[in-house]
């Protein structure tokens, strides 16, 4: 399967822990253009690949076919070992699984890149599970997670369910299914994560709270509520639920007492992890603005941000220092700029290795006015923005 062309729903199993929590996202989101971005293609990367190997150890392709796609991937930008060694490491924890179910029963389905309809809970809702597993009343549903940063809990998972609801209407009238398994394995960040139910109490959750709030969702209905869910939302710049609830802070401009209760500390102390990440993707946001398409905000200017002088040719100042009698310049390393110039004195420094030092252009940062340095005020330039 090209995984780059996968269908999706408009209220999608991915994007399910988003309008579960708030029903009026899909809405707003529609307002912005799709995202992408090299974590997200690395992360189809991952899934091809790991694909190719699951299909080869099912023998579902030829020796041949496995040689020449795995030769194609080896090409990819988005190859190297490290990718290569985190996708073995879920293949080898899928193949356990598969092993696992086999040995319980020799008839024990295993499905790859299965596609999954969870329409009657969810208007239009299809989405693709990675791996579907069958035996002795037990389905499990595995997800590969590329992701280095945020660890991923199977915990309750929405996406989960919903492939796994979706498995189950597909499968559900063939075998006799009374448990389901819901497994991420995110190698990168050693996460193996499993969480079980009884399907009597996964299609209680259908019913009782996604089919709801999928009704809502699906018309842009219902309430706004900004959470740590907003992280991946298109509209989260620009967002006011999101800014009002970040803006709760400033409830203690207006407090009467000069010292904050313990109580108000650990408040804040609570709300600050959130109030950091929103602040940063309107900072992003804002100075993106301003450095592509030259956006003015009142009371800020663009400048050139702070960078450091480095060596231009290192081979050619070791050179250059030895000529002038400098023998003393390496310690593991060239030492630094800083080191080299206090050893031979400003004028020397300059006249000696002047010429094969630089000191790069910093990146363009939004500041306040009253910053004392220059503003810049062509903007023809790739996009860099130093927070």
């Amino acid at each position: 399967m090209n995984h780059e062309e996968r269908g999706h729903a408009k209220l999608s199993a991915s994007s399910a822990h988003r309008w579960l929590q708030c029903t009026r996202c899909i809405e707003v989101e529609s307002q912005f253009p799709s995202e992408t971005s090299i974590y997200a293609e690395e992360g189809t990367f991952m899934h091809e690949l790991s694909e190719i190997y699951l299909r080869n150890y099912l023998k579902t392709i030829s020796k041949q076919q496995f040689s020449k796609e795995l030769k194609k991937y080896e090409n990819n930008k988005y190859y190297s070992e490290e990718t290569h060694d985190a996708v073995l490491a879920y293949v080898d924890e899928v193949v356990k699984k598969i092993d696992a179910a086999r040995e319980i029963s020799k008839d024990a389905v295993v499905i790859i890149e299965q596609k999954v309809d969870f329409s009657p809970w969810v208007e239009d809702g299809f989405g693709t599970s990675d791996v579907i597993t069958i035996t002795d009343g037990t389905l499990e549903v595995i997800d590969l997670k590329g992701g280095k940063g945020v660890e991923i809990s199977a915990n309750d998972n929405p996406q989960l369910k919903l492939y796994a609801l979706g498995a189950l209407n597909e499968f559900g009238f063939l075998y006799d299914i009374q448990n389901v398994k819901m497994s991420i394995v995110q190698p990168r960040v050693d996460n193996f994560s499993t969480f079980e139910m009884s399907v009597e109490d996964l299609l209680k959750w259908a019913e009782e709270e996604l089919k709801p709030k999928a009704k809502l969702a699906i018309k842009g209905e219902g309430e706004f509520c900004a959470g740590e869910h907003c992280r991946f939302c298109r509209a989260r710049n620009q967002c006011r639920a999101r800014a009002l609830k970040n803006l709760e802070l400033m409830k203690y401009e207006f407090a009467d007492s000069a010292l904050l209760t313990d109580e108000e500390i650990a408040e804040i102390i609570g709300l600050s992890g959130e109030l950091s990440k929103w602040a940063s993707d309107i900072y992003t946001y804002a100075a993106a603005l301003a450095i592509n398409d030259g956006k003015q905000w009142d009371g800020f200017k663009l400048v050139q941000g702070r960078s450091n002088r480095k060596y231009v040719d290192e081979e050619a100042v070791a050179e250059n220092a030895k000529a002038a009698g400098y023998s003393d310049i390496y310690k593991k390393r060239l030492i630094t700029i800083t080191e080299m110039e206090k050893l031979m004195g400003k004028k020397k420094f300059k006249d000696i290795i002047g010429s094969l030092v630089e000191k790069p252009k910093g990146k363009l940062t939004l500041v306040l006015e009253s910053d004392k340095r220059k503003a810049v005020e062509t903007v023809n330039t790739e996009f860099q923005v130093e927070e």
